[in-house]
């Protein structure tokens, strides 16, 4: 029965076991099977493998080896490293193998260590996969970047170099760009500071066309000075002093940040003094105090004072300043109306044009100071509420008109300079100060003058004559043509009614014609005048003898007949009235009208009139 009943349990397990599936050693153990399997062997028809193990082959690759046919970034562990490669097993078919170049950013790379590494070409001769470490980080590096973009993600970054406009900042490997504006909220003037230093970013800019990326690492800090702005912003009163950093310097003024918020000081508002330039009183960088002096609604336009802060000047300006007080300066502004003197440090005087001559021809004052000058005046006037002072530099020398009618009394030759004209005169410069005017028609006795331009240039010296002298007036009257004799005297005698002179025609004129005796002496014959005696008449350029019918000093004017010469009437008719020129000189004062009526009762006559 014992032995029934044992060998009934044999046949049960046998039965179990006959039912049961074999298990390959595939099935077993299969890390060790694929390790150990030959692939060379499989692949070249040596050792065949039958449809069930072929089946249960393909299934143990496709759950335990990586997918080489797929550009996907895998883990792997560095189990060999030669002089050049690293050998990597990345769980595939055959290990792979990466060149030590694309480690030299990790020279401590050894045996067991994990790379991300990217299969680059499926196998080579030997049958190794050659991998790429460096893609492997490119492709991981760009998902961190694009990541870090769309989450707003702070990253670190190495920045590498200077660039035109910015610099090269390495993000995850990738070179991206950080513009000179995104490095800080202020500008920057040394860029080389920041090169080999690691920093805080955020990507604000991806190009995944030209594969660019730009950061910021202003962004990071404008958040939080965003939140000072407001703070201060809120607390802002007109006339509150704050410490500010001056952050740029322009023509116009100068820019302050007070903490986040930046604030204006005009340069009007710099210095109680004239200032050609902000940087003459402050400097980049530097610390100042500074006063609110207004800002807008919305306190984004803050305008700032730093002059403020102190006295104004002329409240410290001596008490015992008075007028007429010398005091001594240096020219700062100069217009056409005169200069400004700064007397004291934020004190200003004004010397008119007109106060620093006696000339009374006024000029610009550049012909008398420059912008730099030292100079000394006196105060003419003083307004201490208004902070405005008036000053003088002739009230330095003597007024050359106190004694002026010692110096220049009518009658009185003297030599002056030409200064400028009018339509109607020349003003001469006797001296500093003393200016006087010659008439027109008191330049020359015999030229007719149109304008005096004709007659002299700015300039010239000219002798004259006072003619006449106004002390209250400042005003001196002056002749030129007085300094020489009036040749007219002389030509009274020399052409008297009846002289006979020979002389050509010079032109022929409406109703006659010009004859020149000499120089100052132009006579007119009317066209009766020119008769010749066998009945003809004068010609342009003809020479005959001509006797005067007229002669008018006062006028300068003269009339002269050819006729006159041969015919007997008009002879005795010119004696006529010579006898009565004579006799009305004898008489006493005879009347310029009486020699008039008989000179025009002698022309109307010998004109044929009745």
């Amino acid at each position: 029965m014992a032995e029934n009943a044992k060998q009934a349990e044999v046949e049960a397990t046998e039965a179990k076991t006959a039912e049961a599936p074999q298990v390959s050693e595939a099935q077993a153990n299969p890390e060790k099977f694929l390790k150990e399997f030959n692939w060379h062997n499989y692949q070249e028809g040596i050792d065949e493998v039958d449809d069930q193990q072929l089946k249960e082959f393909e299934k143990l690759v496709a759950e335990n080896f990586v997918d080489t046919l797929d550009d996907e970034v895998v883990e792997g562990t560095v189990i060999h490293i030669t002089d050049r490669d690293a050998i990597i097993d990345i769980n595939a078919k055959s290990e792979g193998v990466i060149s030590l170049n694309e480690f030299r950013y990790n020279p401590n790379l050894a045996v067991g260590d994990k790379v991300e590494v990217l299969i680059d070409v499926r196998e080579d001769a030997t049958g190794q996969l050659v991998l790429s470490h460096r893609k492997a980080r490119v492709i991981k590096a760009w998902d961190r970047v694009n990541k870090a973009h769309e989450t707003g993600e702070i990253v670190n970054g190495f920045v590498k170099c200077r660039t035109k406009g910015g610099m090269i900042v390495d993000v995850f490997g990738i070179e991206a760009f950080l513009p000179g504006s995104q490095i800080d909220v202020k500008p920057i003037r040394d860029y080389d500071q920041y090169v080999n230093k690691t920093m805080e970013f955020k990507v604000v800019k991806i190009n995944h066309e030209f594969k660019n990326v730009v950061v910021s690492h202003k962004a990071l800090i404008e958040a939080d000075i965003e939140e000072q702005k407001k703070e201060i912003i809120g607390q802002l009163e007109k006339g509150q002093v704050l410490e500010g950093v001056v952050k740029n310097i322009t023509s116009y003024g100068v820019f302050i940040d007070l903490g986040g918020v930046d604030g204006l000081i005009h340069i009007t508002d710099l210095s109680w003094s004239r200032i050609n330039h902000p940087n003459e009183i402050v400097e980049l960088d530097q610390h100042l105090n500074v006063v609110i002096l207004d800002f807008d609604e919305n306190k984004s336009r803050i305008q700032l004072g730093l002059k403020q802060l102190s006295k104004h000047p002329w409240e410290a300006l001596a008490e015992e300043v008075k007028v007429g007080d010398k005091v001594k300066g240096k020219v700062v502004v100069i217009a056409d109306y005169g200069a400004f003197i700064e007397v004291a440090d934020g004190v200003e005087g004004l010397i008119h044009v007109s106060e620093m001559s006696w000339s009374t021809h006024l000029r610009s004052a550049q012909d008398f100071v420059s912008v730099g000058d030292e100079v000394e005046a006196v105060i003419l006037t003083l307004d201490r509420e208004e902070r405005k002072m008036s000053l003088g530099i002739k009230q330095l020398t003597p007024d050359p008109w106190t004694d002026i009618t010692g110096k220049y009394p009518v009658g009185s030759k003297h030599t002056g300079v030409v200064r400028n004209f009018t339509n109607f005169g020349v003003f001469v410069e006797l001296e500093e100060g003393i200016d006087g005017l010659i008439y027109i028609s008191d330049l020359s006795w015999t030229k007719k003058i149109k304008h005096p331009s004709e007659f002299c240039s700015v300039g010239d010296k000219l002798d004259v004559v006072v003619l006449e002298l106004d002390v209250e007036g400042r005003k001196l009257s002056l002749g030129h043509k007085q300094t020489t004799e009036n040749p007219w005297d002389k030509y009274e005698t020399e052409f008297a009614l009846g002289t006979s002179h020979t002389a050509a025609i010079t032109d022929i004129v409406d109703k006659g014609a010009t004859i020149e005796f000499n120089e100052d002496i132009v006579a007119f014959v009317p066209a009766r005048h020119l008769e010749k005696e066998d009945g003809s008449k004068l010609a342009k350029g003809e020479t005959a003898e001509f006797k005067i019918i007229e002669f008018n000093k006062e006028f300068k004017r003269v009339v002269a007949s050819h006729t006159a010469v041969f015919k007997e009437e008009e002879a005795k008719i010119v004696k006529q009235a010579v006898r009565k020129a004579e006799s009305q000189a004898a008489e006493a004062k005879p009347t310029l009208g009486d020699a008039n009526d008989a000179l025009q009762a002698l022309k109307d006559k010998m004109d044929g009139k009745k």
